[in-house]
């Protein structure tokens, strides 16, 4: 994983929750002194939020984590990091290393991407009525992306950037409903510790891709994977991902035509 739950789940409550909510207040309190409250008890936590003990409760469970043990446990295990490409010192140079680093991420998709499973995933978006595309962080510009261009094609997508509200959509999608995951590392099943689909038999599950730089395929929940190789670096993320979900556009407009 290039990043953390920590900061996937945080970011995407501040990105989209109401500003100054509460728990908005708290994950950026966080995020700002990751260092100073590694140490906190839960009731120094509430006070440096400026909130009551139950809110800071309430925010580990609307998270994802059982409770403040975890919340602890999850801040000393987290490192943030941040990937320079360039040493140079004019900035020109250095505009031009990154990209480079950027375009060679862009032509490794054209080179290795599968038409094959492509043309496959389009004819999906063809079928189905219910399209959801969701992705964190990084990835989820890939699924707006997405979903801009599909409208343009008379497509309607859902997505939206809360990680909770992604995780409550696809645990209750049906065998009648396509889900994209846009991952870079493939990583995207893991940052949800309960699982989907408690349960329900396999022919209701619905019909998932993800659209990823692992090379491998996802045996998770039977997704199919449009895969492309990557250099698993930031420079390359989420260019790959917004490249490849042009494709899809690009190749669900070519089969809007035949069709």
């Amino acid at each position: 994983m290039i990043y953390g739950k920590l900061p996937v789940v945080f970011l995407s409550v501040i990105a989209s929750e109401k500003s100054g909510s509460t728990n908005s207040a708290i994950a950026t309190y966080i995020l700002e002194h990751m260092d100073e409250v590694k140490d906190l008890g839960i009731k120094e936590m509430a006070e440096r939020c400026h909130v009551g003990l139950g809110s800071v409760s309430r925010f580990c469970k609307d998270v994802g984590l059982r409770d403040f043990v975890e919340l602890k446990e999850l801040l000393k295990s987290t490192e943030l990091n941040f990937e320079v490409h360039s040493q140079e010192n004019d900035k020109e140079s250095g505009a031009a290393a990154y990209g480079a680093r950027v375009t060679r991420s862009i032509n490794m998709v054209t080179k290795t991407i599968s038409r094959q499973k492509l043309a496959a995933l389009c004819r999906d978006l063809k079928a189905y009525e219910k399209v959801a595309a969701f992705g964190l962080l990084k990835a989820e510009c890939a699924a707006v992306s997405l979903q801009g261009d599909l409208l343009m094609l008379g497509k309607q997508v859902y997505t939206n950037v809360s990680y909770d509200q992604q995780i409550e959509y696809i645990e209750q999608a049906g065998r009648d409903c396509l889900i994209l995951i846009f991952s870079y590392t493939g990583s995207y099943f893991e940052y949800h510790r309960e699982g989907f689909f408690k349960g329900r038999d396999k022919k209701d599950w619905p019909r998932i891709w993800m659209i990823s730089g692992r090379q491998k395929e996802a045996p998770e929940y039977g997704a199919k994977v449009l895969d492309f190789q990557s250099p698993q670096d930031q420079a390359g993320h989420p260019y790959q991902l917004l490249y490849a979900a042009g494709l899809i556009a690009q190749e669900y407009a070519q089969i809007q035509k035949v069709l």
